[in-house]
């Protein structure tokens, strides 16, 4: 670090995102990207007329997109808040609802995010042990009466409290805020946005990079209470009201309008896990439950760490955690099913020795 860097971030350990090398090609299931396309509308929606007008700033109350959000979940627009990434939701949320000095309570097995932006903000993170089968018991939440955030689907083990659960959750305390990071939920189709309807203690954030492929365009969203909104919007007004750009918007909001074509993606996504857990099952592997676009599993007789490096050799990334609970864990982006069938054949082969 320099000499610059202000004294409060000398110890910041900073997010570790999946690994891109460039060194050859590779089956990439490292980072729970989509295997497809975008849908043929988001080409349609970037047109030259869009491109023509890059010269001008792009929206900043984001209406088209917000307004496209809000018909899909049946809300209204003052219910959305749009981000660059679900990140940047999330980055606004610890700031706007923790503060410098504040608390903030999380799994301690999730999203490398939350103990990174905690330490960022000056917030005080509790992060509260999961279960022995590495599950959320939301009654292990009951002492707690700062804001709480919680990835359902879980990352990286894939599991996901239930729609009740949730409830449980917000019930027990009104004044304290849940935030839900549904970054996976598609894949669970157990979605706690219902419940912003009914209740003003919970924000749903939730991403286009997962289930609407456009995880290289950077664009994520939140769905809660107007107050709830307001504060965020606040934040962002007070940071960067540009931050979602002109391209972004016509392309998100056409996604978020097709979903048929993603309907069919999901689906396909769901039945290659459940084949490839299956098939990992056969192997000898202990597979969680996963109701995400991935996979976690780990072998009795064979190393992650050795499996995920051997993995690589042969041209297929997946992600290694070396933290001491799930050090014997690989996870495995869900792909193509021919991704998927390469995954399998690598593996019988690596384990027959």
């Amino acid at each position: 670090m320099s000499r610059f860097l202000s004294g409060l971030y000398s110890e910041l350990e900073p997010y570790t995102p999946g690994e891109q090398p460039k060194d050859k090609k590779y089956i990439k299931l490292n980072t729970n990207e989509s295997p497809f396309s975008p849908s043929p509308k988001v080409l349609e929606a970037i047109s030259h007329e869009v491109i023509n007008d890059l010269n001008l700033y792009p929206d900043p109350e984001v209406t088209h997109l917000r307004t496209a959000i809000a018909k899909h979940f049946g809300v209204d627009k003052q219910n959305i808040f749009v981000g660059n990434g679900s990140d940047d939701v999330i980055a606004f949320s610890v700031m706007a609802f923790c503060g410098r000095g504040g608390s903030l309570a999380c799994p301690d097995i999730s999203y490398g995010f939350y103990p990174v932006y905690a330490k960022l903000f000056g917030v005080n993170l509790t992060e509260v042990p999961l279960r022995g089968d590495f599950t959320v018991n939301v009654d292990d939440y009951l002492p707690f009466d700062c804001p709480i955030i919680i990835a359902n689907p879980n990352a990286p083990t894939g599991l996901m409290l239930s729609v009740n659960e949730v409830e449980k959750l917000i019930n027990q305390n009104p004044d304290r805020l849940i935030i839900m990071d549904e970054a996976y939920m598609d894949f669970g189709k157990a979605s706690a946005v219902e419940l912003t309807k009914k209740y003003d203690n919970l924000l749903v954030i939730q991403t286009f990079s997962k289930s609407r492929s456009l995880a290289g365009l950077r664009v994520g969203f939140a769905v809660g209470n107007e107050k709830i909104i307001n504060d965020l919007e606040t934040m962002r007004f007070s940071f960067n009201p540009y931050n979602i750009n002109s391209l972004t918007i016509k392309a998100a909001a056409a996604a978020i309008a097709d979903a048929n074509y993603y309907d069919t993606c999901i689906d396909t996504v769901i039945n290659n896990r459940e084949r490839t857990k299956t098939d990992l099952e056969k192997l000898g592997f202990r597979v969680l439950n996963s109701k995400s676009n991935f996979i976690f599993a780990s072998h009795p007789n064979y190393s992650a760490k050795s499996l995920y490096e051997e993995l690589k050799n042969r041209g297929i990334l997946v992600r290694y955690f070396s933290k001491e609970r799930i050090k014997d864990f690989i996870r495995i982006t869900v792909g193509s099913k021919e991704q998927m069938q390469a995954v399998i054949t690598n593996i019988e082969d690596i384990l027959k020795g």
